[in-house]
């Protein structure tokens, strides 16, 4: 495991693991169901053990180890640290309360990224937002909340934006293309989206952050179906994946076939908009309208 790996959320560590016994299991020549009875389990137990969608007890995995003859008494404590730290919650646990239980696995991969790509259509991305911007958000159709509700939230999102800024591992690399219409609508009043504009012409300076804006003058483009992220990461392990949410509920697709797609309309989506290096100016001139 690389040292970014270290620092990743249950999620990903889950299928690094998970991958590194399912290639241990297929060199040793052994099946799933010689695996699961040797772990007192089934068949299905160890296939969602290999693909990191369950968590692991040390002793299964140490059972594991020794049937597929790892022999190596580093390597065999580097996979059981593994197996430990892949069942400690992420930083975000403590949030638990104010945050949906499909949306665990997103922050998990986040924070495990080299690099996000990511298309909007409504709303500021929400490692851009200010705080002011988050509070309007989270109360967007949700009646009246608690302050200290809506403070938790912005709280979380603020904590998340760290993955832009951080030292170890290297901060994630981050590729943003938004509609117009995003800088257009002023989510929290007028007041709020200046100082919103005035965040993103900021962010533009970081080294790691590309932003892209699809004018209303591009006509149509390819991202019909709204909304997507696709996350990259640096262990060989973990397969690229596209994030799509919804109201309740979140997809993560990572087959070939659907990469490929999303992947090819993102690509149309960074030729549709203004190159980078006419954001500002962009921002700017949007910027003027409101205060003008």
């Amino acid at each position: 495991m690389s040292e970014s790996g270290a620092q990743s959320g249950p999620t990903a560590l889950r299928i690094i693991l998970g991958a590194h016994l399912r290639r241990m299991r297929e060199a040793a020549g052994i099946s799933r169901s010689d695996a699961g009875w040797e772990i007192r389990s089934s068949e299905s137990k160890v296939s969602r053990m290999e693909l990191g969608r369950v968590g692991f007890k040390e002793r299964d995995v140490a059972d594991l180890l020794t049937l597929y003859g790892l022999d190596d008494g580093e390597e065999r404590e580097r996979l059981l640290a593994l197996a430990r730290e892949a069942n400690n919650p992420g930083w975000w646990h403590r949030f638990g309360d104010v945050l949906p239980s499909w949306f665990h696995s997103y922050l998990d991969l986040e924070s495990a990224a080299q690099l996000i790509r990511t298309y909007e259509l409504q709303f500021v991305p929400g490692l851009m937002q200010t705080p002011e911007y988050v509070r309007a958000v989270v109360q967007l159709g949700r009646g009246v909340i608690p302050a200290e509700e809506v403070e938790r939230r912005v709280n979380l999102r603020v904590n998340r934006q760290n993955v832009l800024t951080r030292s170890n591992p290297n901060p994630v690399r981050l590729w943003a293309v938004v509609d117009e219409s995003v800088l257009r609508r002023p989510i929290g009043g007028v007041k709020a989206m200046c100082a919103q504009l005035d965040h993103l012409i900021e962010l533009t300076d970081l080294p790691n952050l590309t932003l892209q804006v699809v004018e209303f003058g591009s006509g149509g483009h390819a991202a019909t179906g709204g909304a997507y992220s696709i996350l990259r990461f640096p262990e060989q392990d973990l397969p690229d994946i596209v994030y799509i949410e919804h109201l309740t509920s979140a997809l993560y697709l990572d087959k070939l076939d659907d990469l490929d797609k999303y992947t090819a309309t993102m690509e149309a989506l960074c030729l549709a908009a203004q190159p980078p290096n006419r954001t500002r100016d962009i921002l700017t001139k949007i910027q003027r309208e409101y205060e003008g």
